[in-house]
C-alpha cells in the first residue's frame, strides 16, 4: 500500500512541549493548528487509508519553503532549479516528527511504525509539504 498528499503553506517543525509553573505540560497551539491541518489534508485526499497495525512504514517528506523576495534575482533562480536549498529552521528532523505526530491513529497505529525517513527541503513558488508513506 501505498499513500501520498501534500500540506499546503509553510512547512513548520514540532515546537518543544511548554509548561505551566504548576507543572502542567501542553502542546503549543501553533503546533496542534499544523497537526490539524496536517490530519485534515490526510483524511480529505487520502480517505480512510490506514496501514496495518504492524506494518513496516517509509516516510518521504519533500518540504518546500517560499522563495525569499529580498534574494537577487540569479538567487532566486538558482532557489527555483533547486541548486541553493533552505539551510534554515525548522530543523529536518521536527518538520519529520510533526508529520509523524499527526498521523498517529489516522494514517497508523504509532509512528514506531516508521523504519525508513527521508526528509528534502527545497524553495519552490508554493510552499508546502509533498507526503508519501508506504508498507515495506
Amino acid at each position: 500500500m501505498r499513500v501520498g498528499f501534500q500540506v499546503p503553506g509553510e512547512p513548520q517543525g514540532k515546537a518543544r512541549a511548554k509548561s505551566t509553573k504548576g507543572g502542567i505540560h501542553y502542546t503549543p497551539d501553533n503546533t496542534v493548528l499544523y497537526e490539524n491541518l496536517i490530519k485534515m489534508e490526510y483524511q480529505r485526499q487520502c480517505g480512510d487509508a490506514r496501514f496495518p497495525s504492524n506494518a513496516m512504514l517509509d516516510m518521504r517528506i519533500a518540504a518546500f519553503y517560499t522563495i525569499p523576495k529580498s534574494a537577487i534575482q540569479k538567487k532566486q533562480q538558482a532557489m527555483k532549479d533547486m541548486t541553493i536549498r533552505p539551510t534554515k529552521k525548522p530543523d529536518a528532523d521536527n518538520v519529520l516528527k510533526v508529520v509523524a505526530d499527526a498521523l498517529n491513529q489516522i494514517a497508523y497505529r504509532d509512528d514506531a511504525q516508521i523504519v525508513d525517513a527521508q526528509i528534502r527541503k527545497y524553495y519552490g513558488e508554493a510552499p508546502r509539504l509533498i507526503i508519501t508513506i508506504q508498507q515495506i
